[in-house]
């Protein structure tokens, strides 16, 4: 398989649970793959790059980088989830200064390189972005899947997730005229090794009976970025084993 030959694509979060399996899948399918990450070292290949993608210092100093040795972008991966240590906090329990934190790390994070990228794309005159969002950013959470396990869902990450959808449509529409194609992709809840009261709850609210896995949302980032979906630009796909769907 070969549907990405030759393309330079950026991938943040790369070591994370969704990035690997983005980046595996990606090479697999011919991709010159970018992870950028906060944690790791750069390589002198550049197929790592050491980022804070919550420094736009960082930002400029990595796309520097690699348009000076590859001369081109033309994939973007919005995958890093850079989030504070007081994350998951009830509600009542939130200082206003973490909801700024978060908002600030994550979803001003995606604008910035999202900005900063699309201008290599529209001189070359293509490109494709995908913003991983959430099925919280589409649906309310359903707090009972949360019942007897001291967990709940952050206040932010709704926030987050849904401003990226409606981020994506704006930049679909914006960037369309340079031929940049711009989509989401909203993953349900993602196996990984959580409270079993969670994910037994969580089986049996959603319709196809299980939390699903990083490998059931790799093929939906490839196949965006691929020229497979030439003609597909500003959707958001969930991949969520039903769970929207009720």
């Amino acid at each position: 398989m070969s549907r990405l030959k030759d393309k330079i694509i950026l991938i943040t979060g790369g070591n994370g649970l969704l990035g690997k399996e983005i980046l595996l899948k990606l090479s697999l399918e011919g991709a010159c793959c970018i992870n950028i990450d906060v944690n790791h070292e750069t390589s002198e290949d550049l197929s790592r790059i050491q980022c804070d993608i919550t420094s736009c210092a960082d930002i400029d100093s990595t796309l520097r980088l690699i348009i000076t040795k590859f001369g081109k972008i033309d994939g973007l991966v919005n995958n890093a989830y850079p989030r504070t240590s007081d994350w998951g906090l009830k509600f009542e329990d939130i200082p206003y200064s973490s909801w700024q934190e978060n908002m600030d790390g994550q979803l001003n994070s995606y604008f910035y390189l999202s900005q900063q990228v699309s201008k290599h794309m529209i001189l070359k005159g293509k490109g494709s972005i995908i913003n991983m969002a959430s099925v919280y950013g589409m649906v309310g959470p359903d707090f009972g899947v949360y019942d007897g396990t001291g967990m709940t869902m952050p206040a932010a990450y709704s926030a987050i997730k849904g401003g990226l959808i409606n981020f994506t449509r704006y930049l679909a529409s914006y960037l369309g005229q340079y031929n940049i194609r711009v989509n989401a992709v909203s993953p349900g809840g993602i196996f990984d090794s959580q409270n079993p009261v969670f994910v037994e709850n969580y089986n049996k609210r959603v319709p196809m009976g299980r939390m699903g896995n990083a490998e059931d949302i790799s093929p939906v980032v490839v196949f965006l970025l691929s020229d497979d979906a030439k003609y597909i630009t500003g959707q958001n796909i969930a991949v969520d084993g039903g769970w929207t769907c009720i």
